[in-house]
């Protein structure tokens, strides 16, 4: 007596994530502790917005302080004479454009600038990474390049702006530049020019900055992981990316006298 066997048919299999799973919370702690691991959950689920908020916030939260400590209407005054149009204005008209910028429309804009600055940086940020990764043969979304691009400024903004709000608690009024090469935080080699120096020199070595190297460093392992590319790969989209941002805040600096925020 025969017995058939017949073999059961494979079940299917429920593949995971490729990468680990973390929330929005884990990833804004981890990019600081674990950055490798949160990049690669940031590349199965990938996350900006909140990264994204919080930049917004604190860059018009330190604007906010500073612009309430300092004498607002002669900074205004200040910024309005070293202006390419300065020596065509009127006393007039310059008494005029301070009078605005001190009036409840301009303080609006000056406040909001910050804000409308950082979307802009965030959204073009995410769309070159998404083109520097595609020139380079990465596989990679632009949300996906738009994480990696703010997340990895997320961690020098923090830390950056941490140590901005303790720079103007702790410093006299009068002492306080918002304007000077570098930034309120001397972490670059602005630092050793003596006052009165050529902005464009001002403007090239504040781009030497530890901040700037530290999202650097993250914007390379993001590339890497979010995008598949080579270290050397993502070392060049990183570092070709930041060289045309010095060169562009150089020829600012150059043209009109005063740094490029």
């Amino acid at each position: 007596m025969s017995e058939n066997f017949t073999t059961p048919p494979p079940q299917p299999s429920y593949a995971g994530p490729a990468g680990p799973v973390m929330s929005t919370p884990a990833t804004l702690t981890g990019i600081f502790f674990e950055p490798g691991r949160t990049f690669e959950a940031l590349r199965e689920r990938p996350r900006f917005l909140v990264a994204a908020i919080i930049i917004v916030v604190i860059s018009m939260a330190v604007t906010f302080l500073i612009f309430n400590k300092i004498d607002y209407a002669a900074f205004m005054r200040e910024q309005i004479m070293k202006g390419p149009r300065a020596s065509q204005m009127t006393p007039e008209q310059v008494d005029a454009a301070v009078g605005f910028y001190n009036g409840p429309i301009g303080k609006v804009v000056v406040y909001l600038f910050p804000f409308i600055g950082t979307v802009v940086f965030i959204a073009a940020g995410g769309a070159l990474y998404l083109l520097g990764s595609m020139l380079m043969g990465g596989a990679i979304r632009y949300k996906q390049a738009l994480s990696v691009w703010t997340y990895s400024s997320f961690a020098p903004g923090v830390l950056s702006a941490i140590l901005a709000v303790i720079v103007v608690l702790l410093t006299p009024a009068e002492d306080i530049n918002p304007t000077q090469p570098g930034g309120l935080v001397r972490a670059n080699l602005a630092v050793l020019l003596p006052h009165g120096s050529s902005p464009a020199l001002g403007a090239l070595l504040g781009s030497f900055d530890l901040f700037t190297f530290y999202g650097l460093f993250l914007a390379a392992l993001g590339l890497r992981k979010v995008g598949k590319l080579s270290s050397g790969s993502a070392w060049t989209v990183a570092l070709g990316l930041w060289l045309l941002g010095v060169l562009l805040k150089v020829g600012w600096a150059a043209a009109f006298g005063q740094a490029a925020s």
